[in-house]
């Protein structure tokens, strides 16, 4: 990237991130030595914490981008440069968001599942089609002064929901509080397994590597208040497992975010 002077990067924000980590770790200051200018990232949900860390590390703006296979892939919806939401690509396709449990319509501003019928597609046409992706509709235009309809980023996926407790949670909303946490790294796992009746969550997370790792006081003192903060902000409690820097799977692909070891009853 250095060499050839690449200008754009467009990948997995997870995979943003690991570029960001490895080029540090080589010495490199890709804010100053790479000649990146922007990065349109996508493909899965991630928080604004994670975006502002690969802006920080890279130097850039993140752009998102939406799409999928069965519709088109990239490019269905983008955000523009003032990230207020990703402009549809209205004269291609048409946008719903409904309830996933009635699948009727929800109004504008409220969160539900993304449904698209393709307006242009001759070989393999859709007509709402159900993505399993969680997002809404912002109300009003965008300050940019384009005039298409604007999703807000995905929030998560149906398939992907955890109930904890009796509690909806998406893993996206855990992401955001684990990168507020400086001494955190962004790359994480939910492991799922069965507690007698109930399901068990395990959070494993990663220290930054200057972290005293081997310190168990300031190992406990960071699962308390990491802990306390998921509680507050989710409603449920969480078993956290800190593990060694670097031993979290990194992926060039979508980050594998939950490890679903449950048996059926």
């Amino acid at each position: 990237m250095r060499d050839f002077g690449t200008d754009l990067l467009c990948c997995t924000p997870s995979y943003a991130l690991l570029i960001a980590n490895k080029a540090i770790e080589k010495g490199y200051d890709p804010a100053h030595d790479f000649r990146i200018s922007a990065g349109v990232m996508g493909a899965e949900p991630y928080s604004n914490n994670m975006r502002k860390e690969i802006e920080h590390k890279l130097g850039i703006k993140v752009l998102d981008i939406y799409g999928l296979s069965e519709i088109m892939g990239p490019g269905v919806a983008n955000e523009c440069e003032n990230q207020q939401g990703l402009h549809v690509n209205e004269d291609q396709f048409i946008i719903e968001i409904i309830d996933p449990q009635t699948l009727q319509p929800v109004p504008d501003g409220e969160y539900g599942e993304v449904v698209f019928t393709t307006l242009c597609k001759q070989c393999s046409p859709l007509i709402r089609y159900r993505t399993r992706d969680i997002s809404r509709i912002i109300p009003g235009e965008c300050s940019c002064g384009r005039t298409f309809r604007r999703m807000d980023r995905i929030a998560g996926r149906t398939d992907d929901m955890l109930i904890i407790r009796g509690v909806n949670v998406f893993p996206s909303q855990i992401e955001e509080v684990i990168t507020s946490f400086a001494e955190i790294t962004s790359f994480y796992q939910i492991v799922l397994t069965n507690q007698g009746p109930l399901d068990h969550v395990q959070l494993l997370v990663e220290p930054v590597p200057e972290f005293p790792f081997d310190e168990i006081r300031k190992i406990e003192d960071l699962k308390h208040r990491l802990g306390a903060e998921l509680k507050k902000n989710l409603q449920v409690s969480v078993e956290i497992k800190i593990v060694e820097p670097k031993t979290i799977e990194r992926t060039s692909g979508k980050a594998r975010r939950i490890i679903d070891n449950r048996k059926e009853q």
